[in-house]
């Protein structure tokens, strides 16, 4: 039986994890910044150039197909670590001089790796929701499986990351699918500060 498959450029396992696609999206992005070694070393680019750069190259070679994965902690400290130390480099900052991640993310006016994922997850969501009523994706969406859940502790699943965010930002599904027929108010609700909590 096949356990892995490549579905629309993302790698599909058939128990749901993500890792394996994780890793290979890692993989691709550690060679688009490999590529562009020479820019981030040289002197004739701005600081501000080499960022725009990593947002429209690196950035979205790794982060394709993030807005359904399943994260496990291990998943998200891989993430971040590949974006600090890429920040890093392109900001030239190596041992021993030190500063800590979050100074390093305000200096380069970016986020962190899970706020960054967070709002592409919620954006997506956004469309799916204002999708028609019978659309797949968003039959998907609310689709509950039927039988009794294993004893244990409960798996980490997509869905269950996103009830967790929409829990803390005091929605439901219901008032989700409201806030989402109207575009502004649903770009303000993913910039809220309910989609930067770690």
């Amino acid at each position: 039986m096949c356990e892995t498959f490549t579905y629309l450029g993302s790698t599909v396992k058939t128990d749901g994890g993500t890792d394996t696609d994780i890793n290979k999206r890692l993989a691709k992005a550690r060679a688009v910044f490999s590529n562009l070694n020479r820019v981030w070393k040289s002197s004739q680019y701005t600081t501000k150039t080499k960022l725009k750069l990593y947002n429209s190259c690196v950035l979205p070679t790794l982060l394709y197909g993030s807005e359904c994965w399943r994260m496990t902690e291990n998943d998200r400290q891989k993430l971040s670590t590949f974006h600090t130390k890429s920040l890093r480099r392109i900001m030239k900052i190596f041992w021993p001089n030190k500063i800590s991640n979050d100074e390093l993310l305000r200096r380069c006016q970016a986020e962190d790796m899970s706020t960054i994922i967070k709002k592409r997850r919620w954006r997506w969501i956004g469309h799916v929701l204002r999708k028609d009523p019978n659309n797949l994706t968003k039959t998907a969406l609310h689709w509950t499986p039927e039988g009794k859940r294993r004893r244990g502790r409960p798996k980490i699943t997509w869905r269950r990351t996103v009830e967790a965010e929409m829990k803390d930002a005091n929605q439901t599904w219901g008032s989700l699918l409201r806030l989402a027929n109207d575009r502004q108010k649903w770009k303000d609700f993913v910039a809220a500060p309910h989609a930067r909590k770690a």
